[in-house]
């Protein structure tokens, strides 16, 4: 009931209150249109798109590349020290993790399934 009480007041309003149309919107910028994602980053966020557009991830956000954990070919580990500790899930289903320290040099082996992870230097790009 207040609603339509409401409504039928607006209307009344608006059909006697037609003197002036009101001004299409316009566009805060000067014909310049909508900015884009690039032009309107700054700070931390501009510095992340720079990377990303150059083919390098600088915070780690994108899936690590896939390696097959041989001796030959070890899952890379970036790290800022000269050791890290890891945990290595030895089986799809397995519900422990195994958690080890890995050195700097020679790839190391996962003390249960024999995983080949080889440390390598990471610098922060800050």
């Amino acid at each position: 009931m207040a609603a339509r009480l409401l409504l039928r007041s607006a209307f009344r309003a608006a059909k006697t209150c037609r003197a002036a149309p009101v001004p299409a919107l316009t566009r805060g910028m000067a014909a310049g249109g909508i900015p884009t994602d690039e032009e309107q980053a700054t700070g931390m966020e501009r510095i992340i798109m720079k990377a990303m557009k150059e083919g390098s991830d600088p915070y780690n956000m994108m899936k690590p590349k896939e390696y097959a954990g041989s001796k030959a070919d070890p899952h890379l580990v970036p790290s800022i020290t000269n050791k890290r500790i890891v945990g290595c899930v030895c089986e799809e289903d397995n519900t422990s993790v195994v958690w080890f320290w890995l050195h700097q040099g020679e790839a190391q082996r996962c003390p249960s399934c024999g995983s080949h992870y080889k440390l390598v230097a990471h610098e922060l790009p800050h």
